[in-house]
């Protein structure tokens, strides 16, 4: 069978023979499978692209630091390989949303775009590492996505499947003519009619993009502008993280009582909250002498926090 599709025109179809019969459905078979034919290679690069990743070694907290302070700098080399060398992260995200509406290697296209975003914004001057921080442009990115994909779901399935093969073709020439293709070119592509190809990318049309700018913030979309209840924002993360980490840092400066107490009234470390009368019968002390100790404890804290110059305003 052919990899090419032969149109018939509706004048060659009226001059068929007793044979016409039999060449128009061996076309509407091939015609079928033009999809899966597509899919098949679409799978192929994704293997091709996965493999290709998986060369790129994972960068070490130093390395990562000094790429990340050249990106800021304005280094494009920098920021090529920053990317590159975070692209598996995108991966193992992505593969928590499959069988969510969209194929894997959309899941990757757009959690590349969160990564490319996260990049923007990362600061590594706050001592945490990039890919605490790109994670959750990741996600975002990527269940943007699915909420923008998910209206098609009232569509039968084969022509959402007949939809992704179009988008992802279309995407593929734009990346390589740098401009948006016209539906002439993506019906060429994928060897289906143009008319054809219209009617299923028109049902691609939305009353309103998730991406369209808000008017009252044009660099604002609509999409970033709605609450993400399942993940903190990466900045309360890394504050929390950065906060956690240096309450570990100044407990460790108090004696064993103070520490035990002081990490018992108040939860910290994975303890569970206990009062003064719990603590003291636990610790075999009197209410009193606990409550003397978490005094203590709390004022050596202050003046923990006194000397590196630490705000209240940082700690809440």
């Amino acid at each position: 069978m052919s990899n090419e599709i032969d149109i018939l025109d509706e004048d060659d179809i009226l001059d068929e023979d007793n044979g016409e019969e039999n060449a128009a459905e061996a076309e509407a078979e091939e015609s079928a499978e033009s999809p899966a034919v597509f899919e098949d290679v679409v799978a192929d690069v994704t293997q091709i692209y996965l493999n290709d990743i998986g060369n790129n070694a994972l960068l070490t907290p130093q390395e990562e630091l000094a790429l990340a302070r050249r990106v800021v700098a304005g280094e494009f080399e920098a920021r090529q390989k920053m990317i590159e060398h975070n692209l598996r992260l995108v991966v193992n995200i992505a593969k928590h949303y499959i069988n969510r509406g969209l194929a894997l290697l959309d899941l990757i296209e757009e959690g590349n775009i969160g990564l490319m975003h996260a990049l923007e914004k990362f600061d590594p001057e706050r001592g945490f590492r990039f890919s605490t921080y790109a994670t959750w442009w990741i996600r975002q990115s990527i269940e943007r996505a699915i909420m923008n994909q998910s209206r098609t779901i009232r569509l039968p399935v084969h022509v959402i499947k007949e939809l992704n093969v179009y988008l992802r073709a279309s995407r593929h020439l734009e990346s390589q003519i740098g401009r948006e293709p016209s539906v002439e070119e993506i019906a060429h592509l994928v060897g289906k009619p143009v008319e054809d190809v219209r009617k299923v990318l028109n049902l691609n049309e939305r009353m309103a993009s998730l991406d369209a700018p808000l008017d009252i913030d044009p660099m604002l979309s609509i999409g970033e502008s709605i609450p993400d209840e399942q993940h903190e924002e990466p900045e309360l993360q890394l504050h929390n993280s950065q906060l956690e980490m240096f309450v570990h840092d100044w407990l460790s400066q108090l004696n064993e009582k103070q520490r035990l107490v002081i990490e018992r009234r108040y939860g910290l470390n994975g303890y569970e909250i206990c009062t003064l009368e719990e603590l003291a019968a636990s610790l075999n002390l009197t209410r009193e002498r606990v409550r003397q100790i978490q005094i203590e404890g709390l004022e050596q804290l202050r003046r923990i926090l006194r000397r590196k110059g630490i705000s209240r305003d940082f700690l809440l």
